[in-house]
C-alpha cells in the first residue's frame, strides 16, 4: 500500500500564492479555484477595483485573500506589493507571473500598417508581457531563493510557438517568456535551490476582454480571424477558463516535483496541428 492516498500530491492547503494580473479573466480564475482548496491568495492587480472585486469573491467563499494595486513595470510598486504580502503572510510558496496583454495601438490592420506602428505602443506591450514577468519574479523569487523553495508560474501564450499575425510586439513578448522561464529554471535551481521550480502555461485560443473583438462580431459569430483560429484547432472549439485549472494545480502542486523549465500548451491541439 502506498504511504499516501495519490490525490495529496495535488494539496496546496495553507500556502501562499501571489497572483498578478488576478484581476483578468484567467488569472481570477486560477485565483478563485486556489483558494477553494485553502490556498491564500494575494491579488495583485493595476486595476484596484477589479482585485477587489475577487477578494471580495474569495471572502465569500470562505477564503483568504488580500489585493493590492500593483504595477508590473514598476520595480518599487512590486516591492511595496511584496512587504504588504510578506506583513500578513510571512512567506511566498507559488508566484502566479499573470500580467499582460496587447492594444489595439500595437497591431497591424486595415488601418495600421506595420511601418506605422508607434514605438510607444510596441514598448508597452513588450514591457508589459516581458518585463513585467522578469521584474516581477525578481522581487518575489529573492523571497523563494532566501528561503529555499518555491514554485513560479508564468503565463506565456500560443504566440509563443508561432507568432500570430497582427501582433508583433505581443508576439515577441510571449516567445522571451517562454524562453525566460526556461532560463530562471535553470537559474534558481543551480544557484539557490532544487526545490525552486519554474513552469509555463501556454494557453490557446479563449475568449477575454482584449481580443473578443478579434474573434467575435457584435452577434458573437465568429469573425475571419476566428474562423481561421477553429479551423486549425482540432478540437474545434475556444478554450474556457476554467480548462487551466488542472495544468496549473499540477505545475503548483507536489505531483510535478520533478518538472522545471517547461511550458505547458493548452490549445485543444492548436500547436499540434499543421493544417494538413
Amino acid at each position: 500500500m502506498p504511504d499516501s492516498v495519490p490525490l495529496e500530491m495535488f494539496n496546496l492547503a495553507g500556502k501562499t500564492a501571489i497572483i498578478t494580473g488576478a484581476g483578468g479573466v484567467l488569472c481570477s480564475e486560477m485565483a478563485r479555484n486556489l483558494a477553494q482548496v485553502g490556498v491564500k491568495i494575494a491579488i495583485l492587480d493595476i486595476n484596484l477595483s477589479s482585485a477587489q472585486e475577487i477578494r471580495q469573491e474569495i471572502f465569500k467563499m470562505g477564503g483568504s485573500a488580500l489585493a493590492v494595486r500593483t504595477d508590473v513595470l514598476d520595480k518599487a510598486s512590486l516591492v511595496e506589493a511584496r512587504e504588504i504580502v510578506i506583513k500578513k503572510y510571512r512567506t511566498v510558496d507559488i508566484l502566479i507571473c499573470g500580467a499582460g496583454g496587447n492594444k489595439s495601438q500595437a497591431t497591424t490592420s486595415e488601418n495600421l500598417d506595420f511601418f506605422a506602428l508607434p514605438e510607444d505602443a510596441l514598448k508597452w506591450v513588450f514591457n508589459l508581457n516581458f518585463l513585467g514577468t522578469v521584474l516581477t519574479a525578481q522581487v518575489f523569487g529573492e523571497i523563494m531563493a532566501s528561503q529555499g523553495y518555491g514554485t513560479i508560474l508564468n503565463i506565456s501564450s500560443m504566440n509563443a510557438f508561432r507568432p500570430l499575425t497582427r501582433i508583433p510586439a505581443y508576439s515577441a513578448a510571449k516567445a522571451a517568456v517562454s524562453n525566460f522561464t526556461q532560463w530562471l529554471a535553470v537559474h534558481m535551481a543551480q544557484e539557490y535551490s532544487n526545490k525552486i521550480r519554474v513552469n509555463a502555461i501556454a494557453p490557446g485560443f479563449f475568449i477575454g476582454e482584449q481580443n473578443r473583438g478579434l474573434l467575435l462580431n457584435d452577434d458573437d459569430t465568429l469573425t475571419t480571424r476566428g474562423h481561421k483560429i477553429i479551423d486549425h484547432t482540432p478540437m474545434r472549439r475556444f478554450g474556457t477558463k476554467d480548462e487551466l485549472i488542472g495544468t496549473m494545480f499540477y505545475l503548483l502542486s507536489s505531483a510535478s516535483a520533478f518538472v522545471t523549465g517547461i511550458v505547458v500548451p493548452v490549445d485543444g491541439g492548436f500547436s499540434a496541428y499543421s493544417g494538413v
